[in-house]
């Protein structure tokens, strides 16, 4: 459990600090096309979230045994973010209060977990029905590569147009104990 709580609570840091990277930017600089298949920094930080937002939602339904995840998991009820398109300033800073409460969500659940959570079926339609589902243990490195995988595509981006952006790999304050 400790490790999915060490990889909840990275996914929070390295999406604050490339957001808070992106918020030094200009509005036209986040949201300019650079060529990614979700187009901007924006869109693919977005992404992102997005992301983060439709894994934590199939966990519901298999974890309304566990009372403290379900918790974490309510505060989505009624957020709608990410929007589609362009940003306009005001609707970044939203954007960013949204990232804050979904990265919270999400270590919340990985916090509130116990080993009898980890093989409950996640229903998928992905694989052809072929499963059906798969255990939440392995939905959750799912949604843990994701994330990375899509800040890796944003560092290569601020790394092409010479943005430092050292958010990489996991430290030691992360390790469990």
């Amino acid at each position: 459990m400790k490790d999915i709580a060490m990889y909840a609570k990275y996914n929070q840091a390295a999406n604050k600090t490339i957001y808070g990277i992106l918020n030094e930017m200009s509005n036209d600089e986040r949201e300019k096309d650079r060529g990614s298949y979700y187009d901007s920094l924006s869109g693919l930080l977005r992404h992102i979230l997005g992301g983060t937002m439709f894994f934590l939602g199939l966990f519901k339904s298999p974890l309304e045994g566990n009372a403290g995840a379900l918790k974490a998991i309510s505060v989505m009820d009624g957020i709608s973010f990410p929007a589609e398109g362009q940003l306009n300033e005001t609707q970044w800073k939203e954007f960013g209060a949204v990232l804050e409460v979904i990265d919270a969500a999400y270590v919340g659940i990985a916090e509130a977990l116990t080993d009898a959570d980890l093989p409950l079926p996640i229903k998928v339609d992905w694989y052809g029905g072929n499963p059906a589902s798969t255990p939440l243990s392995f939905m959750l490195s799912q949604l843990m590569v994701h994330g990375t995988h899509h800040r890796g595509q944003i560092s290569q981006i601020l790394d092409s147009i010479k943005v430092d952006n050292d958010y990489s790999g996991i430290g030691i304050e992360f390790m469990p104990m």
